[in-house]
Parts: structure tokens; sequence; C-alpha cells
């Protein structure tokens, strides 16, 4: 039996990757990337008054972002203490945004709820894709928009899950959270179903004091890679962090002892039948 052949326990990885995520602080990395629900939210047209909701929404870049343009807006995430985080954001800058703690495969809401879904690098990280898929397009309204930014296979993001992968393998069967930043994967989720697509390639920097610096804060507090290195022992976490090392100084262009990685990713927008 082939590795794609193997059927995987969904619920058992959704239970590990739900330990991740709530490990560490993922607010601490996800609030560097607020200009990418900015820019999700540019490319979308949001109107005043639309009913939008964010999915598997963090700390609420892409909830902020909408609620900066006067939206109605439902920030979900599956993790309380990343809403908590989102809404305290919101507070501090007079924005107002409702949190619910939601499951992204099994959204607590009726069809047709909302004229705009977003994830920003959320719903990619799903175990069950097409569910989750299925979820957005089920409450998104007739002629309504899904917005999605995902990293893609080649981003610097994607290579970091894949040099995860050579020290801890991934669960056998479980499809790869970048393919959500492939062309391909983006028509068989949402093309096939009626939805139409327009897919921008873009890219986003992240800016460290250094190499060292952005292991120490992605260990620290971004849930997967801590994760990684509490399973490794000594001579494993070692291996990892030069691994990485070396991973950044192929992306790195700084040109001095900080880092500037540009990661690539697909910024995608769909608009419903």
């Amino acid at each position: 039996m082939s590795v794609t052949d193997v059927t995987p326990d969904l619920g058992a990885v959704k239970t590990r990757q739900h330990g991740a995520w709530s490990s560490g602080d993922y607010a601490v990395v996800g609030t560097t990337l607020q200009l990418v629900g900015e820019e999700l939210c540019e490319a979308l047209d949001l109107r005043a008054g639309q009913r939008v909701l964010d999915v598997a929404a963090g700390n609420g870049n892409a909830s902020l972002a909408a609620a900066r343009r006067w939206c109605d807006v439902v920030s979900t995430d599956y993790v309380p203490a990343l809403l908590e985080r989102g809404q305290a954001r919101a507070k501090a800058d007079g924005l107002r945004i409702d949190i619910q703690v939601a499951d992204a495969e099994s959204l607590p809401f009726g069809d047709a709820s909302f004229d705009v879904v977003l994830s920003t690098f959320g719903v990619m990280f799903t175990p069950d894709q097409d569910k989750a898929a299925a979820e957005m397009m089920r409450v998104c309204k007739s002629g309504g928009q899904i917005g999605l930014a995902n990293w893609t296979p080649e981003s610097f993001i994607g290579q970091i899950f894949k040099t995860i992968g050579k020290h801890l393998p991934p669960p056998a069967g479980v499809k790869s959270p970048a393919l959500w930043g492939t062309r391909a994967r983006i028509s068989e989720l949402f093309e096939s179903k009626g939805f139409t697509a327009k897919l921008a390639t873009k890219h986003f920097a992240l800016r460290y004091r250094s190499p060292d610096h952005f292991i120490q804060i992605f260990k620290t507090y971004y849930g997967p890679m801590l994760k990684a290195f509490d399973a490794l022992d000594a001579s494993g976490r070692l291996a990892l962090n030069n691994d990485l090392i070396a991973l950044i100084a192929r992306f790195n262009r700084s040109n001095d002892d900080t880092m500037i990685v540009p990661s690539e990713y697909l910024q995608v927008v769909l608009t419903a039948p």
C-alpha cells in the first residue's frame, strides 16, 4: 500500500493540531502579518455594511481589516485565547468585531449567512480540506465572495514545513496545507463547484533581527515549530536548527545581519455562483 492509499485518522490529526496551535502564542507571529489581511480586503473590494466571516482567524488580522472598512464581522477560530487577543486589538483601535469559537470544518452558521468569507493562512491548515472548503462555500451567499491567502509549496513558509517534515514526518495520507497555495487545488476545491476564481501570486517579507531571532520567536510562539522542537532530542533539535538556518540563508535578501525573507503566497478571490 502506498502512502497516498493510507486513510488518515483526521480526528486524531485535528486533536494534535489543536494542541499545537493552542501552545505558544501565535498572536506574536500573527500580528506581523497584518498587511496580508489588509491587501486581501482591498482585493475583495469590501463594502461597508457587508456581513463578513473570518474563518480560522487567529488573532484577527483579516477580521480587523474588514472592521476598518465598516463591515459587520464575525471572527472565528477553535483557539479561544487567540480570539480574545483579536477582540482586544479591535477594542484598542475602537473597532467592533464579534468573536465565536468555531471549527472551520463545521461552521455553526446557516446556509448563505455571509456576503464575504475570509481566511488568511488559517483554513489551509485544516486536516479535512474538502470539508473546510465545503463549509466556506455553504455559508457564503449566492454572488458573494470567498477571500483566501495561502502559502505556496515553494514559499519560505512552505519550505519550513517541508524542513520540519524531514525531521518529524507528517501523518500518512494527510494532504499538505501548502496545496491550498496551488492553482490546481483551488480549482479542485472551488471552481469545480461553480465558483469563479481570480488568483494573484504575492509576496510577504518576514523581517526579523537575525536568522537566530526568527527561529527563537517561532520555536517559542509558533505552535507547529514549538511542538517540533519539543518532540526532538538534543541532537535532533540541533539538526533542525541547522537546516532552518540554511533555509533562511537561501531566501534572505537583507545583505546584513538582519533577516528579510520574502515568502510567496497565493491571494484568492472567489465569487459564488
